[in-house]
């Protein structure tokens, strides 16, 4: 095993004789001298051959990405390189060997490199080398050890969970894996540990956490992959106050030791209030300019597309955009992107010296511009922009808007880290698809108890014991208090339309388990993967991981998912179906 890394050296080791290993990064002859850049995970350090030197050929042959091994006498450097650690110092080489040969690179990995995502992603492994993933790995790890460490002190104790596990589909699709021994039916792997968890809890663990590997089979965008890594939490005789708590200690120490940031409160909003100000529920807080309530201004309107919408309980909404130098091809490019949300269109209203112009200027009323003026706090300079449709378009499309503003106007501080806990979600979320009420969370949710006698016959108005933790406009956690008895795990199941032999045959081995003295409990699963990416400053979760996944959950490196013989596939019992 190799005794030092290159930037273990330092002045202080001048005059040592020692060993190394790893990467020529460059070379370059300065008559006669062959100064040579060696590279290994921790970064660079400058050898030196000699004409004199017996190896003095074979170092002349070196090429980029050569491995070598040399053994070397640390010196003091003439020409100092203070951008790098070891710029004080150089190695005067007395032994050198070639460990292996490289091929040209099929792209330069120095620096920042121009290849594309897909050609970076095919030579992963080359990839790799470049500084900036190996730092980002690094830090990955720091989170880890950070986690695994705080909350041991906290007495949390780290359990490993089953891989191969029930098939329990509620939610995203399980990624499905055949069973050999039991011919025709299948394993899943987790979407989560959640219902081990909570058995750990009714085992009497009482607090556990675990680095989990999860997978789903959704559709993919940039912070998603179809497996990804939780720092998985739970614990006995708890409520929110206790995980709020925990968590909130987590994220100081993480930020503190990785950014060197003291982190501020964490604020918090209701779900429904949340929706209201900000139009989603994982706001990014870091900007103001929020969506505003405008349908009490126009509820006399004769504007045909604010009074159609009103008569049928629609509502109209609003964003002020301060001080805004938009043209009308801008506003036209924001109105075409509204309509990806399904919103009609946006109208809007340019406040200058003292009146209105744009779109609606010649129909509204001078009673409803004073109104507007008065409610919005209109400046002159100030552009409003409108939607009217249903609420959940309203907010939706004017939501993302905010967003996209906030981004193109350089409204968002990159700096800052804003924690927001969202609490109190919907219990249920109506599915067109399916044509029923589902568990917006996850069926072993518990409601807000004023609102168990809603499970059954208001679940449009039944809120619960959920909550996010929210940062920059990323859902970074999920969480919620746990059903811990039978009656309300079935009541649960009823309403989301599970007959009750159905939930026996999903989750008959858990509904059993409560009958043995289920104690309550709550927990959380925080996204590692969104942690680093944050932490980092990238929006790209590839960035974070060692071997991910394309958009279309391929990986291009080992030609995955692919083929497999139709020898396994009978051994499997399995047949292909042709289209």
């Amino acid at each position: 095993m190799k005794k030092y890394f290159n930037t273990d050296l330092s002045l202080k080791n001048v005059g040592e004789v020692v060993e190394l290993y790893g990467w020529v990064n460059k070379k370059r002859d300065l008559g006669g001298l062959i100064f040579i850049d060696l590279r290994d995970r921790s970064g660079i350090i400058q050898l030196v051959i000699r004409p004199e030197d017996k190896f003095y050929d074979l170092a002349n042959s070196l090429k980029n990405e050569y491995v070598i091994r040399i053994k070397g006498k640390i010196s003091i450097r003439e020409s100092k390189n203070l951008n790098i650690p070891t710029g004080e110092i150089e190695v005067l080489v007395l032994d050198l060997e070639v460990i292996n040969k490289s091929e040209e690179l099929p792209f330069n990995i120095f620096g920042d490199t121009t290849a594309g995502e897909d050609t970076r992603l095919k030579y992963r492994y080359l990839d790799l080398r470049r500084s900036t993933l190996q730092n980002n790995l690094l830090v990955r790890h720091k989170v880890c050890l950070l986690a695994r460490n705080y909350l041991s002190k906290l007495g949390f104790i780290e359990v490993e969970t089953p891989i191969l596990c029930k098939s329990t589909p509620e939610g995203a699709r399980d990624y499905l894996v055949p069973s050999r021994v039991f011919n025709g039916k299948f394993y899943a792997l987790p979407q989560s540990p959640q219902i081990y968890k909570q058995l750990l809890m009714i085992g009497g663990i009482e607090r556990y956490f675990q680095i989990a590997r999860c997978f789903r089979d959704e559709d993919l965008r940039a912070d998603r992959q179809p497996e990804f890594t939780q720092i998985d939490i739970e614990m006995s005789f708890a409520n929110e106050e206790d995980i709020f708590s925990v968590v909130e200690g987590l994220m100081r120490e993480v930020f503190k030791d990785i950014r060197g940031i003291d982190l501020s409160s964490f604020e918090r909003i209701c779900y429904k209030e949340c929706m209201d100000r900000y139009g989603s529920d994982k706001p990014d807080t870091r900007f103001d300019m929020e969506l505003k309530d405008i349908s009490d201004v126009f509820k006399d309107t004769e504007i045909s597309m604010f009074k159609s919408v009103l008569d049928n309980k629609g509502i109209v909404n609003a964003l002020v955009v301060e001080n805004a130098s938009l043209s009308r091809k801008d506003i036209d490019k924001l109105t075409n992107y509204v309509k990806v949300f399904n919103a009609k269109g946006l109208a809007y209203l340019k406040y200058e010296n003292n009146s209105f112009s744009g779109s609606l200027a010649k129909s509204i009323t001078d009673s409803e511009s004073a109104l507007l003026i008065k409610k919005l706090n209109l400046n002159n300079g100030d552009l409003v922009l409108m939607i009217a449709d249903k609420k959940d378009i309203v907010k939706t499309s004017l939501g993302a808007l905010r967003v996209k503003l906030g981004h193109e106007l350089g409204l968002i501080d990159k700096n800052k880290f804003n924690f927001l806990w969202v609490t109190d979600f919907p219990m249920f979320e109506f599915s067109e698809a399916e044509n029923r009420y589902v568990a917006a969370h996850h069926p072993f949710t518990a409601p807000n108890e004023d609102d168990i006698d809603k499970l059954i016959n208001d679940k449009a108005n039944c809120y619960s014991r959920a909550y996010d933790l929210v940062l920059n406009g990323y859902e970074l956690l999920s969480g919620s208090v746990r059903i811990h008895n039978e009656e309300l795990q079935s009541k649960v199941f009823e309403a989301i339309g599970l007959s009750l032999e159905e939930a026996k045959e999903k989750f008959g081995f858990f509904l059993e388990a409560f009958k043995y003295g289920a104690p309550n409990h709550c927990g959380v699963g925080i996204g590692l993967e969104r942690l680093v990416m944050l932490l980092l400053g990238t929006d790209n979760i590839r960035d974070v991981v060692a071997f991910p996944k394309t958009l279309s959950a391929s990986d291009l490196m080992s030609d995955a998912p692919n083929v497999v013989s139709n020898r396994q596939l009978d051994e499997l019992g399995i047949a292909i179906k042709k289209d």
